[in-house]
């Protein structure tokens, strides 16, 4: 079993990690686009190209599976990438889980990218699955960028910043872009002394994993040797060391025990 995931940068470790935890023999194919990064600011077409560029170079393995693992790109470019991948290729998408946290009942709020925040797909999502919850959007300008680096001082601040205006007594946070799942923890220690009791995070990296897996499940009979290609551009590198600075990157890196 083979499975290739696409993002602009680290945002594609959670998942990745969250296939290796259901599958350790899977192989996994990491392609991300440290030329074109970040993403957020481009026009949707443009991101549009830069995914199906990673997914073109991920492809030339022969996964059975490729993963956006990136709302974003997920927003701009699935449907791009479907047209041209399968029937042959399975892509599956990351939608934030909204719906989930709604359904609990309490305030949410949702931390996302500049770009998404406000945006007419989003808008759609909580018109669409958002129920009677009290919902808030909450832009984290810089998050994704220190989050990518590793740098924890940035990370820090742009975590405080976005805290700051999350709004008391909220009950479940929805992590609208990849990259923040990294950092939940500090997510929850920053918003929890004003949260509501029982805070709880909704990521998509398992569910994205496990609808993967519900995909495949027919086509892929054959076992795999949990081997790790990273391709940087479409060229193959080694992961870059911020990955490592996650419990993620160390997880999918980190060899497994042959049975």
């Amino acid at each position: 079993m083979k499975i290739a995931l696409v993002d602009s940068g680290l945002g594609l470790l959670p998942a990745a990690a969250a296939l290796r935890r259901l599958r350790p023999d899977a192989d996994l194919v990491l392609s991300n686009d440290p030329d074109g990064m970040p993403w957020g600011p481009r026009t949707p077409a443009d991101i549009a190209e830069h995914a199906l560029a990673c997914a073109r170079a991920a492809a030339e393995h022969r996964p059975d599976a490729l993963v956006v693992a990136c709302n974003t790109a997920s927003v701009h470019g699935l449907e791009l990438l479907r047209a041209e991948l399968e029937p042959g290729l399975p892509v599956i998408g990351t939608v934030p889980a909204i719906k989930p946290a709604a359904a609990a009942g309490g305030p949410v709020a949702i931390w996302a990218t500049p770009a998404t925040t406000g945006s007419p797909y989003q808008r759609g999502l909580i018109a669409e699955f958002g129920g009677t919850a009290r919902i808030t959007e909450v832009a984290c300008p810089g998050l994704a960028d220190a989050v990518e680096y590793g740098d924890e001082a940035a990370i820090a601040a742009a975590v405080a910043d976005a805290a700051a205006r999350t709004p008391a007594g909220t009950a479940a946070i929805v992590l609208g872009c990849t990259h923040y799942e990294l950092v939940e923890d500090a997510i929850r220690t920053a918003v929890a002394p004003t949260a509501a009791p029982g805070l709880t995070m909704y990521g998509s990296a398992d569910a994205v994993a496990a609808q993967t897996l519900r995909r495949i499940a027919d086509r892929t009979p054959t076992r795999g040797t949990a081997h790790l290609t990273v391709l940087r551009s479409g060229r193959p590198e080694p992961l870059p060391t911020p990955a490592t600075h996650y419990p993620e990157g160390r997880l999918i890196t980190t060899p497994v025990p042959t049975p």
